[in-house]
């Protein structure tokens, strides 16, 4: 594998307007926390629920990991438009 520091970015046909890995990485964090989040609150109240006897809680606990997974996948299509085609 070549040495990367040996090719600049203009070489490579690389565009300076680039994601960076700092980027990447609060992307990452961001939407974790923020999946978590509503993915735990999600469980939370549905459990409540379902533990109470409504039956509708089984709705929530069976859509909390989806809509977490949707909140990360937003936000690296946020991410995704700021790169220049």
């Amino acid at each position: 594998m070549p040495d990367c520091r040996a090719f600049p970015p203009s070489e490579l046909g690389l565009k300076s307007g680039m994601i960076t890995r700092g980027e990447i990485l609060m992307l990452g964090v961001s939407s974790g926390v923020t999946g978590g989040l509503v993915g735990g609150i999600m469980l939370g109240i549905g459990m409540a629920m379902v533990i109470e006897g409504i039956h509708l809680g089984w709705l929530l606990l069976f859509v909390g990991a989806p809509a977490s997974g949707l909140i990360g996948w937003i936000l690296a299509r946020r991410l995704a438009r700021q790169v220049p085609v």
